[in-house]
């Protein structure tokens, strides 16, 4: 077999066979009349004129031998097959495509239509020209990609060889364009915020950091929108919303990828419960209209996701999966040592509610099939969220579970600007006290709220968690055209 080096060097030489024939190798424009989708959808009326039409596409398949050569013309998702008869087009033509066009090439083919005996849809091809001339073999049709860490790197290759793959993608923007009619027709407002912020606020992650030269100052690339978005709420917009890549310089697991796409949606005078029954109507609706169904399958397990989501207090899920009577009265050393009978990895300087929250992980979430709102969460969980008025102790907050993942994270935002300062010093202390993932106080942020922020019920979503669960996938990297992947030759 010949090496990929080989078949590029005779290739070229077939490139240097067309310039010398006067055929530009790779043309401005193209003098396609109609895509080969137009040409199926109306192949009878064409066929029975008679009338020439130009198609334009790659050719994926050769065959035939003598003076009949028969070849696939794909044009986005569909192919029609081509038919060059050397009687039918001049000798030169017929020839020069016999010696130069090779599978993976653009060409521009004009003809007639016709239907042959095996009732083939097919162009009688009386005239072409190259449109761009491949140099690399594509892999082989039936085997593709075999290497998994290959198909993300090449995901032009992954998408080119494998229709399923490229379903999930057109599905995934099917998706993102149904998120925003949902939301533009709640009376949402899509709005962009700075993807450069001097502090990476509204989350607990790690920031990615950058200079910026001019202004000799330095930058973190975002972790949420979250602060910017509340300061709009300040501004005076009742609900706003923002679609946009988020940037943690943290670990890449089957869930995680450093760079991600985040739905964050804000509205005044609402809570954790009224937005609570706001997503499960959006879930909902995005199941019905782009699977056309109310089941989701991910793996072997059946999600029913048109039955009224679960709700279930957090505290809870340690009595149901680990057989913790009392979590909420445990100290911190025993949560300690509860997580090392669990086997839960923790750190020296761990937070009890970084230990609860990693011993959650551990035992209840994967466990959770079918759609569940999580509650009542305890108030060193979020900085952000207000705490309850009937038990100070715990925020007022909801988390949403589907397939063993988190989905969503919400809370009624806090706006009493005396307590986030508070909560600020108290974030703080815990990062001097070595606890990383902590976020850092923003005083730009605190003097907005001090003008007054509205009550208001925040989201976040992870989108590329939802395409996973819609799309039956259970790695990110399958559902992010080019995730982030280590450099080759490292």
């Amino acid at each position: 077999m010949a090496s990929i080096e080989e078949i590029r060097t005779e290739r070229i030489k077939k490139l240097e066979i067309l310039k010398e024939k006067g055929m530009l190798a790779y043309p401005i424009d193209t003098n396609r009349s109609i895509s080969v989708s137009e040409a199926l959808a109306s192949f009878a009326k064409f066929e029975e004129a008679k009338k020439k039409v130009t198609l334009a596409g790659r050719v994926t398949a050769i065959r035939g031998q003598g003076a009949l050569l028969f070849f696939n013309l794909r044009d986005g998702e569909v192919t029609i097959q081509g038919f060059l008869k050397r009687d039918e087009i001049k000798d030169e033509l017929f020839t020069l495509f016999q010696d130069t066009i090779d599978i993976g090439d653009f060409v521009e083919v004009s003809g007639t239509l016709f239907v042959t005996k095996r009732e083939e849809k097919t162009i009688l091809v009386k005239g072409w020209r190259i449109l761009s001339k491949s140099l690399r073999p594509l892999p082989d049709k039936w085997h593709g990609l075999q290497d998994v860490e290959e198909r993300f790197r090449k995901r032009y290759l992954d998408m080119l060889m494998s229709p399923d793959v490229r379903s999930r993608f057109i599905l995934r923007s099917r998706i993102i364009t149904e998120i925003r009619t949902f939301l533009n027709d709640a009376g949402y407002l899509e709005v962009e915020t700075p993807l450069l912020q001097s502090l990476a606020g509204g989350a607990l992650a790690e920031p990615f950091l950058t200079h910026h030269n001019a202004l000799d100052i330095d930058l973190n690339l975002r972790i949420a929108p979250e602060l910017y978005l509340k300061k709009l709420l300040v501004g005076g917009f009742p609900r706003v919303y923002e679609l946009g890549r988020n940037f943690r310089n943290e670990g890449i697991d089957m869930t995680h990828n450093p760079e991600f796409t985040m739905l964050e949606f804000y509205a005044t005078y609402e809570t954790a419960a009224s937005q609570m029954a706001f997503v499960e109507k959006l879930i909902k609706t995005l199941v019905k209209k782009v699977l056309k169904s109310s089941t989701v399958h991910l793996g072997e397990d059946a999600i029913d996701m048109g039955k009224k989501f679960a709700v279930v207090p957090f505290l809870d899920l340690f009595k149901r999966y680990a057989s913790i009577e009392n979590p909420k009265g445990m100290s911190r050393d025993e949560w300690v040592l509860t997580a090392e009978r669990l086997g839960v990895r923790i750190e020296k300087h761990d937070s009890i509610e970084k230990i609860m929250d990693n011993v959650y992980k551990k035992v209840a979430r994967p466990k959770m099939i079918q759609p569940t709102f999580i509650i009542d969460y305890p108030a060193g969980f979020s900085p952000f969220a207000k705490k309850q008025e009937k038990d100070p102790t715990l925020i007022d907050r909801f988390q949403l579970v589907v397939g063993g993942i988190e989905m969503v994270n919400a809370f009624s935002e806090l706006n009493d600007p005396l307590d986030q300062r508070a909560r600020y010093e108290e974030q703080d202390k815990k990062k001097k006290g070595g606890e990383g993932d902590i976020s850092p106080s923003d005083e730009d942020y605190l003097e907005a709220i001090e003008y007054g922020l509205p009550p208001a019920g925040g989201v976040g979503i992870g989108i590329d968690r939802v395409v996973m669960l819609l799309t039956n996938t259970r790695n990110i990297r399958e559902v992010v055209l080019f995730p982030t992947m280590r450099p080759k030759e490292n």
